[in-house]
């Protein structure tokens, strides 16, 4: 192997290692709120299991990470067992575009919350800065139908932390690191319910 092949390959492994430790200090940073509210979501989500519906949201990568919990969650995370009510509010293009183009962007995931959601259910919001107006027109609305509101955001957790109050929010300002970070807690959530629901 030539030195500029070396080369590369040393970079790759650099650029690795500088991803993984800044989400494992975002991770090993986490701080005893956090754990407590992100025990408190994973305790009430157990206890209205299939009772009420788990509804995520998200922008860009988060709407895919939301789509993503989601559906490790109705069909399986690592094992085989009873579906779990879950849905995320970025997948229905026709609803989406037809928002955006008749109200506004900011009502994309507020309007189908209206239409869906229920006392008692519980949305996640999943957000880099907690700063995005359609999460936080969604975070309205939730708080005013009695959903249970959850955050898993970044960056101080914005304007957000104040319109809902439980906020698990990633040490870091870096957007890959924030969004890795809530993929790994994320995958421990569904973990956790999918163990549950077994042993049910």
């Amino acid at each position: 192997m030539n030195k500029k092949k070396l080369s590369n390959i040393n970079k790759l492994k650099l650029n690795i290692k500088e991803e993984l430790n800044n989400v494992a200090y975002s991770i090993q940073h986490f701080s005893k709120d956090n754990l407590k509210t992100f025990d408190n979501l994973i305790k009430e989500s157990k206890s209205k299991i299939n009772k009420k519906k788990i509804i995520f949201c998200g922008n860009g990568g988060s709407a895919s990470h939301a789509q993503h919990l989601a559906c490790e969650l109705v069909v399986r995370y690592k094992n085989n067992r009873k579906a779990i009510n879950a849905i995320s509010l970025t997948t229905d293009t026709s609803n989406i575009t037809a928002i955006g183009n008749d109200y506004n962007f900011n009502y994309i995931f507020s309007r189908q919350l209206e239409a869906i959601g229920e006392k008692g259910d519980i949305c996640i919001f999943l957000t880099t800065s907690g700063e995005s107006k359609n999460i936080l027109e969604a975070a309205k609305i939730a708080k005013k139908k009695m959903i249970s509101c959850y955050s898993f955001s970044g960056k101080g957790g914005g304007k957000l932390k104040k319109i809902i109050k439980n906020n698990i929010i990633i040490n870091s300002n870096i957007t890959s690191t924030i969004q890795s970070s809530h993929l790994i807690l994320g995958h421990i959530y569904c973990k956790e319910l999918e163990k549950f629901i077994i042993k049910k």
